[in-house]
């Protein structure tokens, strides 16, 4: 399990929409929309104009999946981090609270939508 209290996600790299977890597209409802789709070595978040979702793959073969979805309703407040000029190892953060108390924090590397993530949790968490 993704254990938000303690770790955070790291080393997210931007990969194309299409390329979504299968599990997490059936969950996905309908009129929902694909913000951005990142990846670790094995594991995926999936931003969309609701929610958060994370897939953490287990075991070998990477058939068994744990899937937990972050609504951006019950964000309390959160934080970014965007890229400086002229990085050699271009990264940004996003870190949000939630009013259970929850911290879920994520690190991503390379080219990346955390303005357009970071209005999108606006628009919900503001309301």
């Amino acid at each position: 399990m993704i254990n938000f209290s303690e770790d955070s996600m790291i080393n997210l790299q931007k990969i194309n929409n299409t390329d979504i977890n299968k599990n997490v597209e059936a969950l996905l409802l309908d009129g929902e929309n694909i913000i951005g789709v990142y990846k670790t070595i094995r594991d995926q978040i999936v931003f969309t104009d609701k929610r958060i979702m994370t897939v953490d793959v287990k075991g070998i073969t990477g058939k068994k999946q744990e899937i937990f979805t972050l609504p951006y309703s019950k964000i309390q407040y959160f934080g970014i981090q965007t890229v400086g000029f002229a990085e050699l190892i271009p990264d940004s953060e996003l870190a949000l609270f939630f009013n259970n108390g929850l911290k879920a924090s994520f690190e991503f590397t390379g080219n990346n939508d955390i303005l357009e993530i970071g209005r999108t949790i606006s628009k919900y968490a503001l309301q």
